[in-house]
């Protein structure tokens, strides 16, 4: 194992509370942290800007909605009895890896460790899953999914 780039990490109990490090590298955030610059899914984005970082916690909302509206969508169940078919079943197959990989996209956005990023995932997912999942927006009319309490999380954990 090569230790000879150890002395690059400063210790935690001494290390200033800024996010640069000595060689003007990021340092990752090991904890939670409120703040507009941080690094969310990509390298330099959303930067500074307070736009920027406006734009990136609707972006994670809506990409926490949109996972939990395929995770309760119709495409996930498939057609029953004779009319399921190889396509039908290809359909469900791609739209259960699309939200495995949105899924998994909110997750490494939520590991950047910010509070409001994980705050606004969190409200993504509960918005979608009052919208697309509970029984408040749905037809009482004998749905059978009803019975579900909880139905499967759209995280692909």
């Amino acid at each position: 194992m090569d230790h000879g780039h150890m002395h690059d990490i400063p210790p935690s109990s001494s290390s200033p509370p800024s996010s640069m490090m000595n060689n003007g590298s990021m340092m990752m955030h090991m904890t939670f942290f409120w703040g507009k610059n941080t690094e969310v899914l990509f390298s330099g984005w959303p930067g500074t800007s307070s736009g920027m970082y406006a734009l990136c916690l609707i972006f994670v909302f809506f990409l926490s909605v949109l996972t939990e509206w395929l995770a309760h969508s119709s495409l996930l169940r498939g057609p029953t009895g004779d009319s399921a078919n190889r396509s039908a079943g290809l359909i469900q197959t791609a739209v259960y890896t699309l939200r495995t990989g949105l899924a998994y996209l909110v997750m490494l956005a939520v590991m950047s460790f910010n509070a409001g990023v994980f705050l606004v995932a969190l409200a993504g997912h509960g918005t979608g899953f009052l919208l697309f999942g509970s029984r408040t927006f749905r037809n009482p009319s004998g749905d059978q999914q009803a019975k579900v309490l909880l139905p499967p999380s759209g995280c692909a954990c």
